[in-house]
């Protein structure tokens, strides 16, 4: 008798990337609103704004917009469904043989990859409200004070599992296995808390209360520079030993997962910025923050390169996406076309059009805004690809009794 599986049946809590690679399709869309729809007095557009534009700009504007929408809520639902199916998959894989070994090897920081969604989850929602929800800016200040309990429980988890997981492997020795650190795997507890900052930085760039922007760059501050420092210790730590053993093909991706962070932290400086200016009377240049900018996306590009290079000399996108084999991953992918799109938004509306060296709308907008739209449509075409591979139903024939 044939049997019906799919390569997700078997679980990782890698699979939260598939969650967090939804969230962040969700974001590049709202970048269209972010930065086509006008919204004075604003930091950030909100319904009003949205059908203001829809109703009296041009056919090109309401394209953006409708697309905008649609790629909203689609994704933000495919977070959603995929967030939810993790949690209830890693509740029983949690039951499993197979999740004690994952807690007694390298594998364990793994887990990070859940409360890394879950923040992700909570930025994908507040841009539904943003888009969806008349009148809710007028109750926001309200909502501040929820958000950042909700991402204080995220970073309680995160700072749990990280804890669990440092303290077994500091407090013995022999147990992290220094061989098997030849990627940036170990990078992903500095992603999950990088993601938790940029979370708390938000009330930071949008409220008006003094109590919440304080209380909101003091913390997105401490989990920024926690991030930034993990990043740097796990990430020296690992190239010596990618020098000495190769690159480990499946986890290949992991190279990329810088960009990611630098797109999150920049956000973030910039969310902290913000609220310096409008709160506490600091003010910062559009120059300055021109470079800033660039010099992110110079480190961003640099890593992207790192592990083109890598990943094509060992074959992965011939196997691991256009070919047969599977792996979680695989979803790794996702986050770096997400971020680079993220980033280059940014970069050019913040910084090439704010500082003056181009003109909004024009040839050398579109030329730099269209290589953002490139690397949305690849993180999308990834979304779509890994999904099919991973949670299509696989038919596989019986092999004949002997």
């Amino acid at each position: 008798m044939a049997t019906h599986t799919k390569p997700a049946d078997t679980y990782s809590p890698l699979y939260f990337l598939a969650s967090l690679g939804a969230g962040g399709a969700t974001v590049t869309f709202f970048m269209f609103l972010m930065f086509w729809v006008p919204h004075p007095d604003r930091p950030v557009p909100i319904f009003e704004d949205i059908m203001t534009a829809f109703n009296t700009g041009g056919p090109m504007m309401q394209a953006a917009i409708v697309i905008a929408w649609i790629g909203i809520a689609y994704f933000t639902f495919l977070n959603l469904k995929m967030l939810a199916w993790n949690m209830s998959a890693f509740s029983a894989f949690k039951q499993t043989d197979a999740y004690q070994k994952l807690i007694s090897s390298n594998a364990e920081s793994t887990i990070l990859a859940m409360p890394l969604a879950m923040a992700m989850t909570v930025n994908a929602l507040f841009i539904v409200g943003l888009v969806f929800v008349p009148g809710l800016w007028g109750v926001v200040e309200y909502l501040f004070p929820l958000a950042l309990i909700a991402f204080a429980a995220i970073g309680v988890l995160a700072f749990s599992l990280i804890g669990r997981f440092l303290g077994r492997v500091l407090s013995q020795g022999g147990v992290f296995d220094v061989t098997a650190h030849n990627s940036f795997a170990q990078l992903l507890p500095a992603f999950a808390v990088s993601m938790v900052a940029v979370g708390f930085s938000a009330p930071a760039a949008m409220s008006t209360n003094p109590a919440t922007v304080g209380i909101s760059l003091v913390l997105s501050t401490f989990l920024g520079v926690t991030a930034i420092l993990y990043t740097l210790l796990a990430a020296s730590s690992a190239i010596s030993s990618m020098l000495q053993h190769g690159t480990a093909r499946e986890a290949g991706p992991t190279l990329m997962i810088v960009v990611p962070i630098v797109t999150v932290l920049g956000i973030m400086f910039l969310r902290q910025n913000h609220g310096l200016h409008t709160t506490l009377d600091v003010h910062g240049s559009d120059g300055e923050t021109m470079i800033f900018l660039t010099r992110l996306l110079a480190i961003q590009l640099s890593f992207l390169g790192l592990g083109a290079v890598v990943l094509r000399a060992q074959g992965y996108f011939n196997d691991f996406v256009m070919g047969s084999k599977t792996s979680p991953g695989s979803y790794a992918l996702v986050c770096p076309a997400v971020a680079l799109s993220v980033m280059i938004q940014f970069f050019v509306n913040k910084g090439l059009v704010a500082s003056g060296l181009i003109a909004k709308f024009g040839i050398a907008y579109w030329g730099v805004t269209g290589i953002a739209i490139v690397a949305q449509i690849i993180a999308i075409a990834l979304i779509l690809r890994l999904g099919r591979q991973h949670f299509s139903t696989q038919t596989a024939a019986a092999v004949p009794a002997e």
